[in-house]
Order: C-alpha cells, then sequence, then structure tokens
C-alpha cells in the first residue's frame, strides 16, 4: 500500500520552504501527499524552537497528532525541525510518542527516516545544520500560485544575545545567485508572480561566497526573470544595510518598496547588551536616507520589549521613538529566555506581567500610527496583487507592494477585473486601521 503522508508546518516562512522541500521529496519517492492528519499513515512535524511559546506549540501539537495512532491508520510519527536540531536527546527520551527525528542540515534523507520508522527503527539523523541549498532537489510549493519564498542563505553569523537561531540553523551561508535565479525561474514558469526573498539575515547576502556585499546584483538579476512581478526583501539586517542597496530597491520597478528591518530596540544600552549593530543615531540616520530615496517607501519592523534591564523610563523613550519614526509596520514581542543564549545570564529580568504590559502599550500606539500611515494612500492608485474573491462581502481582496503575505494589511476591491493571482490597478478611497479599500480601474 502507498504510504499517504501529512506535513505539517510551524513556524516561520524558512522552515516552509524546508517543507516544501520535504514534500517534493516524498512525492518523487512516490508516496501520497495528503491534507488531513486523520488520512495520513505518517505524519511529519516540522517544528520550531525559537522562543518558549513556540517550543509549546511544537510539543502540544507532536501530542495531539499522537492521538492520531490509536483513532486513525498513523503508523509513524517523525519530527523534525529546529526543536529536534536543539532537543533531540530530550525528545526520543520524553516522548516515546515520536517514531523517528530529523534536523535542519539532514531533511532531505527524509525518504530513509520515514522509510526506517515504518520498519520500527526509530531513526534520528541530526548532524550539523549545514544542509546546502544549492543541491538540485525537487520542491512541491504549498503557497497560493502567484506567490513563492525563496530562501537565499541559511543560518546566522549576528550572535545576538538573546537569539538562538545559530544553534539551530549553524552559520550564515549564501546560496549561489545562479543557484536562486534557477530557481526563481522555475517558479515563474509555474505561474508566481511575487517572490519573498528570505534569510535570517538578507542584507549580508554573499560575503561568505563572493567577498563582499552581493544583494544589490541578486535583486538584479531576479529582476530578470520574465514573468516575475514583484520582488519582495524579508529580514534586511540593518548593520549591512548599504547605499547600493538602496538605490537598487530606489531605481529597480520590480523591487517592492518593501523594507523588513528588524530593529528590536531602540536605546543605545539595550542594543548594546543585544549585541545589536550600531546605535539609536545610526538607525535613524539609515532609515532617513532611505525615505529620501525612496518617498512611498513601507518600513516594517520588529521590536523586542522586556529584554533584561529595560527600565520603565527606557521603555518611554522606546515609545516616543516609535511615534515619532512611524514604522508602516510594526511587530512587537516580549522578551523570552531562551536556553544557552547569553541574555539569559544578565541581570534584573524584567516580570512576565510587566513585559506583556509593555508589548500591548506599544501596540496601541503603533495602532494610532497605522492609521494615520494609512490615510496617507487615500486618493492614490496602487497596485493590488488580487488573492480571493470574499462571497458575503461581494468584494475581491489582495495585497499591495506594501504588504507582505500572512502577516501585513490588504486591500478591499469593488469593480475588480482581474482574476485571482492577477495585478489590478485600484484607486484607494477608505483606510482603516491596517488595511485598504478601493475602487478597480479597468
Amino acid at each position: 500500500m502507498t504510504e499517504r503522508v501529512k506535513i505539517v508546518t510551524l513556524g516561520c516562512e524558512k522552515n516552509l520552504v524546508d517543507s516544501e522541500i520535504m514534500s517534493g521529496l516524498i512525492h518523487e519517492r512516490g508516496y501520497r501527499l495528503v491534507e488531513e492528519a486523520e488520512d495520513a499513515t505518517v505524519i511529519i512535524v516540522n517544528t520550531c524552537g525559537f522562543i518558549d511559546a513556540a517550543k509549546e506549540e511544537s510539543v502540544n501539537t507532536i501530542l495531539d497528532l499522537a492521538e492520531l495512532k490509536e483513532t486513525a491508520n498513523l503508523k509513524a510519527l517523525i519530527v523534525s525541525g529546529c526543536l529536534t536540531q536543539r532537543y533531540k536527546e530530550q525528545l526520543m527520551t520524553e516522548m516515546p510518542e515520536i517514531d523517528g527525528i530529523v534536523g535542519t542540515g539532514d531533511f532531505h534523507h527524509i525518504n530513509t527516516i520515514v522509510d526506517e520508522a515504518l520498519r520500527g527503527k526509530k531513526p534520528v539523523r541530526v548532524g550539523h545544520p549545514a544542509f546546502d541549498y544549492d543541491r538540485k532537489l525537487p520542491r512541491k510549493v504549498t503557497t497560493p500560485r502567484y506567490t513563492a519564498y525563496v530562501k537565499i542563505a541559511e543560518g546566522c553569523d549576528n550572535a545576538c544575545t538573546f537569539c538562538s537561531i545559530p544553534l539551530m540553523r549553524g552559520k550564515f551561508r549564501s546560496r549561489s545567485i545562479e543557484s536562486i535565479v534557477e530557481e526563481v525561474r522555475g517558479l515563474a514558469a509555474q505561474g508566481v508572480k511575487e517572490v519573498s526573498l528570505i534569510a535570517q539575515d538578507s542584507t549580508n547576502y554573499g560575503t561568505d561566497l563572493y567577498n563582499r556585499f552581493m544583494l544589490p546584483e541578486l535583486l538584479n538579476r531576479v529582476s530578470e526573470v520574465e514573468g516575475i512581478a514583484w520582488i519582495r526583501l524579508h529580514y534586511a539586517y540593518p548593520g549591512f544595510f548599504t547605499d547600493e542597496l538602496i538605490e537598487t530597491i530606489a531605481s529597480n520597478p520590480k523591487v517592492c518598496n518593501y523594507i523588513d528591518m528588524p530593529l528590536q530596540h531602540s536605546e543605545d544600552l539595550i542594543l548594546k547588551r543585544m549585541r545589536r549593530p550600531g546605535r539609536q543615531r545610526d538607525v535613524r540616520e539609515l532609515i532617513s536616507k532611505i525615505r529620501a530615496r525612496i518617498p512611498d517607501v513601507a518600513l516594517r519592523t520588529s521590536i523586542i520589549v522586556g529584554f533584561p534591564g529595560e527600565t520603565d523610563e527606557q521603555f518611554q523613550r522606546l515609545c516616543d521613538f516609535v511615534r515619532e519614526i512611524k514604522f508602516d509596520r510594526l511587530g512587537v514581542f516580549t522578551y523570552s529566555a531562551e536556553e544557552d543564549t547569553p541574555a539569559v545570564r544578565l541581570p534584573d529580568h524584567v516580570p512576565d506581567e510587566v513585559k506583556q504590559w509593555r508589548a500591548n502599550t506599544l501596540m496601541e500606539i503603533q495602532r494610532e500610527v497605522s492609521r494615520e500611515n494609512s490615510s496617507k494612500y487615500i486618493g492614490k492608485t496602487i497596485d493590488v496583487l488580487v488573492e480571493r474573491y470574499d462571497g458575503r462581502s461581494d468584494v475581491y481582496v489582495g495585497r499591495s507592494p506594501y504588504d507582505a503575505p500572512e502577516i501585513d494589511g490588504e486591500v478591499f476591491i469593488t469593480g475588480c477585473t482581474a482574476g485571482i493571482g492577477e495585478i489590478q490597478k485600484v484607486r484607494i478611497t477608505h483606510a482603516y486601521e491596517f488595511d485598504l479599500s478601493g475602487e478597480g480601474i479597468a
């Protein structure tokens, strides 16, 4: 009997790409991929282990799915991803429900792991996290047909004191430009119009392979691929954001005027404790330079509140910074003490209830900022990638170049003449907290 395999993906887009490669390998092996866990004879849980909440979600998902061994046809439960890379011994010892484990650098062996698990061998394949994405491997894209993520590098060298990514994903490793462009060509041939380039530190791209910052060159090369309309950049580390990169984003019409640049904080002392590049003055200068050259840019950032030693005064100055800079998109996270990271050993940890209050407070400030920022689009005509039809409201729904999949706002369109996956020009008539609405222009 052909095995039926379900892959459950938790965590970030980088994990999603890993799952899509595993899906391609499993399909190539002749196993059948299924949508519902209840129909599967093999389930693979691709876990996240970045913060405590993600670890808890991963463990709970594993335990919930393990119950299908009693109520459905499940023969083997395999766990992959970041959690396995850090905690393989604990998982195998404390969770006998698991039938096999594969780490972040070994998932290309997934078919061997599945075969061995089905034979009752309880395989564990967790080596050094050094998977080479230049290998020619099959991939089954699971995002909507018009958009896809492309991983341009793996790992990270920045050693931020709060971050466990290097422990799970290893040192920073760029893919070659040729392999990335080849992958994008394949995606375009399948109908993909938008590619989101992702890495833990995208602005550092190429320094290990080419001995210089090569992200501008990569963006230009990807833009030459016929059929690709939008190129979106994620996780641009501020310390390596060059003038050449700013000029490339400004001048290349296919590169979205959207920059996802995690800053984590505004206060110099906190940034120093986090081991982040530069100081607030440098950040302000960079943002001013970006906005001067790209006036309609959408800036997304992420902020960590409650980092060890963060005082009430520092938090208030952070609030003032967010009010003043007026980020177009903002994600707020409470500090999570991650095992084996330097920040765990810092003094003056902030109580959980204080961290949560600060996160809520900062998000309320951002709500006001977002309302103000959204209003600037009223009366303007923008391109919108149409994603779905909402029958209840009789409107089409899409995203602008200023909104990334899943995490940002949407645009509601009346009088839409484009199909799903096509780009529609829309005159904006209304602005809301995070979303826009308008009329399609033929």
